[in-house]
């Protein structure tokens, strides 16, 4: 198997949708509203992405300065390409596209604590959330 990393290498919202659907990602994102879909593969600023041959099976989607902060957003991998190296392959290259004082900041689905902290990310205790159906309140 010879996985080819790319960068923000053209995939279209089917594709990204289809993979999303064949990770553990898709029980979380938005995967049955189009537009939004649409919407976060074509703003994304920064997408790496591996193929086996013309089969998308992994993607790392950022939005980022590329100077102090990129929020990696999604981290999905084809759940028969799991376990392989290739979550971490994709942060690697992500990782490589930033400047040197560029923090890699990301939200971790709770079963993937142990993950991101193997890996050398350390929790912050400081992130907030505002929910879509919620409003500043004044």
């Amino acid at each position: 198997m010879k996985i080819k990393y790319k960068n923000n290498q053209s995939i279209s919202t089917e594709q990204f949708i289809e993979l999303l659907k064949q990770s553990t990602l898709g029980e979380r994102r938005p995967i049955n509203n189009y537009i939004c879909m649409e919407g976060m593969i074509n703003n994304s600023n920064l997408i790496i992405s591996a193929w086996d041959e013309n089969k998308l099976i992994g993607i790392a989607r950022s939005v980022t300065d590329f100077h102090y902060a990129c929020y990696l957003s999604d981290l999905a991998v084809d759940k028969q390409y799991q376990k392989k190296g290739i979550g971490k392959k994709l942060q690697i290259h992500t990782q490589n596209e930033l400047g040197p004082e560029c923090k890699l900041i990301l939200i971790a689905a709770p079963a993937a604590d142990t993950y991101y902290e193997h890996i050398g990310f350390s929790r912050n205790e400081r992130c907030w959330v505002l929910e879509k159906n919620q409003n500043i309140k004044k």
